[in-house]
C-alpha cells in the first residue's frame, strides 16, 4: 500500500532554552515522511535546490522514503526556516523565512505515485494540494493539514480542497481563526459541515480531539516526557505516525482510527525529544511498541462498580 505525501524539504535554523542548530534537515513533507516510514513505505514529492546537503539526501534515502519525486532545481536555493523558542514551547517565533525554490513550487506526481491509496497533502498552498489531487486516481484515503497563513491570505481555497478531504488536521489556534469560534465543538462542527468526515484539531503537549460526522468523539493524550528539546516538526511526525499506521493496516474503522491517534502521538512524542531528525531516524518498532504499551496503561481505567450516590 503506498503512501504519497506532498510538502517541503527544508533547511532550519533553531533556537530553543535547551540549545540550537543550524541549516538542520526539517519541512513539513520531512518529519511527515520519517515519522510515516517506521510503519509503512513513504513516496515524498517535494522541491529542493542544488545547495540541498547531500548528507540529508543519503539520510532521507536510507530511512527508505522513495524520492522519485523530489525534485532538484538548478541555481535555486532551498527553502530555509529560522525561529526560536521560549519556555513556552507551543509557541514558534519566526525570525526568518525564505521561499527560495518553494515558492515556485508546481508538484509534478511522477507516473508511478499516481495510484496512492493513501495521500497526504502537508501544510502548502490549498491551490498546490488541489493539483495534486487532480493528478492521483482513486485514494482511499485523502488527510490534510493547513496553517494560519492560508487560512487568512487563500479562505475561499482552502474550502474548496477541504470538500475533498477525509480527514482534515489542524491546531487549536488554526481551527478557531477558521472558524472564528472558540470554541472547539463549534469550530469542529462547522468545519465537518464544509466535507470532511472527520477533524482532527492537534492542542500541543495537552493531545488532539477527534470529531466526526458519525458522531464519534476522542481525546488522544500525549506520552510524558521528561525532557524536551525542539517542538518543531511535532505536528507533521504526528500526521507521520496517524496515516503510517492506517496505510499500514489498511483499516479504516473509527476503532481503529483512534488507535492511528495513539501512535501518531507516539511519534509526536520521539520527534520533540531532540533536534531535526535525530530521533526519529533512530528508534525501533520496539521503542514504539513500549510507549503504545505504557500510554494505554497510564489511560485505562475501569468502569464504576456501584453507583456513586451522595450520603445522607
Amino acid at each position: 500500500m503506498r503512501l504519497l505525501v506532498v510538502g517541503s524539504v527544508a533547511l532550519d535554523s533553531v533556537k530553543t532554552p535547551f540549545g540550537e542548530v543550524k541549516d538542520v534537515l526539517g519541512g513539513s513533507a520531512t518529519y511527515f515522511s520519517c515519522s510515516a516510514n517506521h510503519y509503512t513505505q513513504v513516496n515524498l514529492v517535494a522541491v529542493v535546490g542544488d545547495d540541498f546537503p547531500r548528507k540529508y539526501f543519503e539520510l532521507i534515502e536510507e530511512a527508505g522514503i522513495d524520492t522519485k519525486g523530489l525534485q532538484i532545481k538548478k541555481g535555486g536555493k532551498t527553502f530555509r526556516w529560522s525561529g526560536y523558542y521560549e519556555y513556552d514551547l507551543n509557541q514558534a517565533h519566526s525570525l526568518r523565512t525564505e521561499l527560495n525554490v518553494f515558492e515556485t513550487f508546481s508538484p509534478h506526481i511522477p507516473e508511478e505515485y499516481k495510484n496512492a491509496e493513501y495521500v497526504f497533502l502537508a501544510n502548502i498552498d490549498p491551490d498546490l494540494q488541489m493539483e495534486v489531487l487532480n493528478q492521483v486516481r482513486k485514494p482511499k484515503l485523502v488527510v490534510g493539514d493547513t496553517m494560519n497563513f492560508w487560512i487568512e491570505n487563500k479562505k475561499e481555497s482552502l474550502l474548496a480542497i477541504l470538500k475533498k478531504l477525509d480527514i482534515i488536521l489542524l491546531n487549536d489556534s488554526e481551527a478557531r481563526q477558521l472558524c472564528e469560534e472558540y470554541s472547539l465543538l463549534k469550530a469542529a462542527k462547522k468545519i465537518l459541515s464544509w466535507g470532511p468526515r472527520i477533524v482532527i484539531i492537534k492542542k500541543g503537549e495537552h493531545g488532539a480531539l477527534l470529531w466526526s460526522s458519525t458522531g464519534e468523539h476522542f481525546s488522544a493524550p500525549v506520552y510524558p516526557l521528561e525532557e524536551i528539546n525542539d517542538p518543531t516538526g511535532a505536528g507533521d511526525s504526528f500526521a507521520g505516525g496517524f496515516v503510517g499506521f492506517l496505510a499500514d493496516s489498511g483499516d479504516l474503522s473509527d476503532e481503529n482510527i483512534r488507535r492511528a491517534m495513539i501512535y501518531g502521538s507516539i511519534m509526536a512524542s520521539f520527534d520533540v525529544e531532540d533536534f531535526s531528525l535525530n530521533r526519529l531516524q533512530n528508534i525501533k518498532k520496539e521503542d514504539i511498541t513500549e510507549r503504545f504499551q505504557e500510554l494505554k496503561r497510564i489511560t485505562h481505567f475501569e468502569e464504576l462498580k456501584e453507583t456513586i450516590s451522595k450520603e445522607e
